[in-house]
């Protein structure tokens, strides 16, 4: 018998945290998804505040109920006579994440999963005693999947399907029509929808859609605030959904994996809704002026073709020099000095891309894709 389970020694670090190993601190990074603003300053006051107010114990599982009233209230112009009881608060959304699969998938059972892919997707399901079946997203349907390739996929076996949208790596976004389209593929199947929203307020050229409230009740959104009000290191997410079953069971479970969240950040984040409700629209504005620049530097490189993504804080294009992997441009690209991901860091069908995240200034960008075309000149001459 060996010394670690199955479990362990199956999971693999991401190609992603690799490559920021590697990095000095020299490089110009469009590698790690963060944003590079500071939370808005009533946070940091609320939080500082609710510490010394003696913040600092135990709250309920599912979360602090004056928080949990205020995001279901968040979500009304979606889905009507949501309360606190359809909210759950995490440890982040990629906690929230584990808690959906350990709630929905018993051994044996399959998840439809995207490719390309956040990377935690994947192992999440292992973990929960499930396996990955991967749907694709190419880039010429602008990384949409199509049904028919779903529909050649799902078996007596698969209990839910994961969409992200916004989406990580890609950018890619939903129309109410494929959305629709997507939903309905749900239903016919009786699957359950989790569907990863953490950039649903980082969106450029037209409103979130969402599959909350789209009349279709196996529905499981995930969110977080580490985006869109800059609170990465604060690992702070939820679950919302209309199921009120499926409610008491993802908050049963959560007990189990996180007893509870941050009681100090929890006040801190209601004060921030509260009074500081338009900062993601603040954000959102600065990444598209971001999203133009980057993409239209790459589409004026040779070998590049990069799609102009409607939202999340990504552009994932498609870079060729013959002979070269992605990681191995990557690489190169990692001793000029930029940073990025390859794309076979989000599965095998990102490979040929690249993977930047514009979380940085419109200067440093400036400045990195003078040497990302610098580069490709030297390697395409």
């Amino acid at each position: 018998m060996g010394d670690f389970s199955d479990r362990a020694l199956g999971i693999q670090p991401t190609g992603v945290r690799k490559m920021f190993d590697l990095a000095g601190d020299d490089v110009i990074s469009f590698g790690l998804g963060e944003p590079d603003f500071q939370p808005p300053p009533i946070a940091i006051e609320a939080f500082h505040q609710a510490m010394l107010d003696g913040k600092n114990k135990y709250t309920t599982t599912a979360g602090l109920p004056a928080l949990r009233e205020k995001i279901a209230a968040s979500w009304a112009s979606y889905q009507a006579g949501l309360d606190a009881s359809n909210v759950c608060i995490t440890m982040s959304g990629t906690n929230a994440l584990l808690n959906l699969f350990l709630t929905l998938v018993n051994p044996g059972d399959n998840v439809l999963l995207p490719e390309p892919y956040f990377p935690l997707y994947g192992p999440d399901v292992s973990i929960a005693g499930g396996s990955a079946t991967y749907y694709p997203c190419k880039f010429e349907h602008e990384f949409i999947p199509q049904v028919s390739d779903l529909e050649s996929l799902v078996d007596d076996r698969t209990v839910a399907i994961l969409y992200n949208f916004p989406s990580n790596p890609t950018g890619g976004t939903l129309d109410i029509q494929q959305r629709d389209e997507l939903l309905a593929f749900a239903r016919k199947h009786n699957l359950w929808i989790i569907s990863d929203e953490v950039y649903d307020r980082i969106v450029f050229d037209g409103p979130h859609v969402s599959f909350m409230g789209a009349g279709y009740e196996r529905v499981l959104v995930v969110n977080s605030f580490s985006k869109t009000f800059a609170m990465t290191g604060w690992r702070m997410g939820y679950i919302i959904s209309e199921h009120a079953e499926a409610m008491l069971q993802v908050i049963k479970m959560q007990y189990y994996i996180a007893a509870c969240s941050n009681d100090a950040m929890q006040h801190a984040i209601l004060a921030t809704i509260e009074q500081a409700s338009d900062y993601p629209e603040m954000v959102a504005a600065e990444f598209k002026q971001r999203r133009d620049l980057i993409v239209e530097r790459l589409n004026a490189m040779p070998g590049v073709e990069c799609h102009k993504p409607q939202g999340a804080i990504y552009v994932f294009p498609k870079v060729t020099v013959p002979g070269m992997t992605s990681q191995e441009l990557a690489m190169v690209l990692l001793h000029d000095g930029v940073l990025c991901s390859p794309g076979s860091a989000f599965g095998p069908s990102g490979e040929g891309h690249l993977r930047f995240a514009y979380t940085i200034s419109q200067a440093d960008i400036s400045r990195g894709m003078d040497i990302v075309e610098a580069t490709l000149n030297r390697l395409l001459k």
